[in-house]
């Protein structure tokens, strides 16, 4: 009887440990989902910033150097003082617009800096 007795409090001990033990496997699983979810969402935000950044680089660019262009082809005629402007105004428009789309990549591996929970 005694020995019976030992026996089921054996295992009773043995089932609590192992419940306990898969109890704590579940918060680790818990954890570990709920922190990829946030670098899910962290990155979906930098996607759509650099997006963002990409469009109006490409835009500004775009415009730079359609005015280059237009400054270019002034160039020889009556308003060549006009075209050199254009010609320097353009490029400088398209450089910066080159580098804001450069920029828009870089933002896509920075990280917010948040509190580790």
């Amino acid at each position: 009887m005694r020995f019976f007795l030992l026996f089921i409090i054996f295992l009773g001990s043995h089932s609590l440990a192992y419940s306990q033990n898969q109890q704590a496997q579940i918060d680790s699983l818990k954890r570990e989902i709920l922190h990829m979810k946030i670098e899910v969402e962290e990155i979906n935000f930098n996607l759509n910033r650099s997006r963002n950044k990409f469009k109006k680089g490409l835009l500004v660019a775009t415009i730079g150097y359609a005015i280059t262009i237009t400054g270019g082809l002034m160039l020889g005629r009556k308003n060549d003082d006009l075209g050199k402007g254009l010609l320097v105004a353009g490029g400088v428009t398209g450089v910066t617009g080159t580098a804001m789309m450069l920029d828009a990549f870089n933002s896509l591996s920075r990280k917010k800096k948040r509190p580790k929970p």
